[in-house]
């Protein structure tokens, strides 16, 4: 769960609120319910969701799953698996009476293990999860390129290559130019794919 918490906080903490809970979504959802691991990733998502619906002046639904994700986020220990609780629950109560607190004060910067972190500073298994949340973002990025790019990434680690690998990172952590990243990628995963097609094809 670490690296899909580590992904998805520095998807936050770029600004991506809306994108940011995919990051956790799939964790959460394989865990029993009530669990202190599904309060968390549950009021987690549910704040990130309130901070959206907040910046889209969506006051109602940013006021309803700020209650909600106080409620899931309640007698949680802090920090609570490396994140501090206090200042989320104090932006989040204070949002739920005012959800225009968000025209006036940006929400809180969510650090792990005391460090904020930001995309370009994921380790190799918390960028691999941002790949695909930050591709699946963009309705012009095709996903399956990206996810079939971390998987050659994945097979690079334990080889001398880092064609994709550095790629991979540099999507992830290059902001300014992460659609000139992606259409390199993109070339090489179509260049990947073809040799592999052609090997498959020697065999039928």
């Amino acid at each position: 769960m670490d690296a899909e918490l580590r992904a998805g906080i520095a998807i936050y903490n770029h600004g991506e609120y809306h994108a940011a809970h995919d990051a956790w979504e799939e964790r959460w959802l394989e865990l029993d319910d009530s669990t202190d691991d599904e309060r968390f990733l549950h009021g987690l998502i549910q704040f990130t969701a309130a901070i959206y619906h907040a910046t889209e002046r969506n006051w109602s639904g940013a006021t309803g799953l700020a209650e909600s994700a106080l409620d899931y986020l309640d007698g949680l220990s802090d920090p609570y698996r490396g994140v501090v609780l206090t200042e989320i629950r104090t932006y989040l109560a204070t949002l739920a009476e005012d959800p225009a607190l968000i025209e006036r004060q940006a929400p809180p910067r969510l650090s792990y293990e005391g460090v904020t972190l930001e995309l370009a500073e994921l380790d190799i298994d918390a960028a691999f999860v941002a790949a695909s949340v930050l591709a699946d973002a963009r309705e012009h990025w095709d996903e399956a390129v990206v996810d079939d790019a971390v998987s050659y990434a994945r097979e690079e680690l334990d080889t001398a290559e880092t064609t994709f690998l550095t790629l991979v990172l540099d999507f992830v952590g290059d902001h300014e130019n992460r659609g000139i990243v992606y259409q390199r990628l993109q070339g090489h995963v179509d260049r990947r794919r073809g040799r592999e097609r052609d090997v498959d094809g020697l065999f039928e």
